[in-house]
């Protein structure tokens, strides 16, 4: 049966990877014109063209997306949310989940991608992780927008997760930020797209649902730098425990491979 579905996955894959594209030159041009207003401000509005850009090609590939919010997010304040990093899909579903403009953390080579990188690199905070010095740059430009009340979005594990486990190991970054500034943490979950697009290929891509879940938020009053390792564990531990407790099936798979090996 998998066998004759084939063709039909290539052409969805082929479809969504068209709309994709033709759907990103308006955002293109909307940044264009945008762009002398300013970095703050064309980068919030060119985070709306994003938006925009979101909820057409989800609806038009068939990705039915809702956001779950486990405590109300005050709309005054600025957070460091960070999230799990499973999918390609990740990407394309920050729009989707975070419908203020935020700025994300994320990998300078997809600066280099036609059109899209245009837009990529005028909404995201871009880091070479080889370069240390690019790294710094980075850190002192996420604490200069949170100073601007501008949420930021890491995500912690750094590459995606490919472990038997619910989340890898977490980066110091944003936890570290997040004591220096003072700035609480919210962490998401990300749960579908694992589903609707596996790591190993795009072209894994398939219709369905997706959903987001915002946990209560992590407060960082009264820590010092010497708690950074306990604050990046607890995330860790928080964020396991619910990606289990809402069944997000790589967890799910992960606890059963564990059960497993404590029987044989």
């Amino acid at each position: 049966m998998k066998i004759l579905l084939k063709p039909f996955q290539l052409l969805y894959v082929i479809y969504a990877a068209l709309l994709f594209v033709a759907l990103m030159i308006p955002v293109f041009i909307w940044s264009l014109l945008v762009l002398p207003f300013g970095r703050i401000r064309s980068g919030n509005l060119i985070y709306y063209g994003c938006i925009a850009w979101a909820d057409a090609w989800f609806f038009l590939v068939f990705i039915r997306h809702r956001n779950i919010h486990e405590e109300a997010m005050s709309p005054d304040s600025s957070y460091i949310f960070v999230a799990n990093h499973i999918s390609y899909l990740d990407a394309a579903l920050i729009p989707k989940t975070f419908r203020h403009p935020v700025r994300p953390l994320g990998k300078a080579e997809m600066a280099k991608v036609p059109v899209f990188g245009f837009i990529y690199k005028n909404t995201i905070v871009t880091v070479d992780r080889s370069s240390s010095g690019s790294r710094v740059k980075s850190v002192q430009i996420l604490k200069s927008i949170l100073r601007r009340g501008i949420s930021i979005l890491v995500f912690p594990e750094g590459t995606f997760n490919t472990t038997d486990r619910p989340v890898k190991e977490f980066y110091d970054g944003a936890f570290r930020i997040a004591i220096e500034t003072g700035t609480p943490i919210k962490p998401v979950l990300i749960l579908n797209a694992y589903d609707r697009m596996h790591y190993r290929s795009i072209f894994s891509l398939n219709p369905g649902k997706s959903v987001s879940v915002f946990l209560p938020e992590v407060s960082v009053d009264g820590l010092t730098l010497l708690d950074v390792n306990m604050l990046k564990q607890m995330v860790a531990e928080r964020m396991s425990e619910a990606l289990v407790r809402y069944g997000a099936s790589w967890a799910r798979t992960s606890i059963v491979n564990r059960e497993c090996d404590r029987r044989y």
